[in-house]
């Protein structure tokens, strides 16, 4: 009976932990709960950071690029977080599979400033990928916890009705 017991707690909790699995990708800090947002099993976005280098060093006012490579063409929407928690919405994209600069050639400025008034310390970005046309314009704006974060993304995915969705995260540092 013992036995019966212990299979069944097994097992139980071997589902509960498959909802949430942890992906790190080598080339960006991509932490995600992909059972949360139901994202696709195989990573779209293969490759998110800045075009200095993950955990790269930018002044406030100095440009600054991000460089993506999907495994096929799609929206994404580039969202950065401050280190104060402030989260601002970037742009949204369509972009072929492949390897892109953000913001894209003739899609808008053709970099993004690392606002002056940045807080020194990390600040990290989000790529969240749709295969099919967003329904309005995605913005974030405010400042959220990480939690608070995640639902925006969520609410975003189920009013676009996205049936491939991926979302990635890399990180860069603002200093003096």
């Amino acid at each position: 009976m013992k036995t019966l017991v212990r299979i069944f707690l097994a097992l139980s909790l071997l589902g509960l932990l498959s909802a949430c699995t942890i992906y790190l990708r080598s080339s960006s800090l991509s932490l995600g709960f992909r059972g949360s947002f139901d994202l696709s099993p195989i990573p779209i976005i293969t490759r998110l950071e800045p075009d200095r280098g993950t955990g790269a060093s930018y002044r406030p006012g100095e440009r600054i690029r991000f460089v993506i490579s999907l495994t096929q063409a799609g929206y994404v929407t580039l969202v950065s977080t401050e280190a104060s928690g402030y989260s601002n919405t970037l742009g949204t994209y369509y972009l072929e599979a492949g390897t892109t600069l953000l913001p894209p050639p003739g899609q808008g400025a053709d970099y993004y400033l690392v606002d002056p008034g940045s807080p020194y310390g990390l600040e990290r970005i989000r790529a969240i990928y749709t295969n099919t046309q967003p329904r309005g314009y995605l913005s974030i704006r405010g400042t959220f916890s990480n939690d608070e974060f995640n639902n925006q993304i969520r609410i975003y995915f189920e009013r676009n009705l996205a049936q491939i969705r991926d979302v990635a995260e890399s990180y860069f540092y603002v200093s003096p």
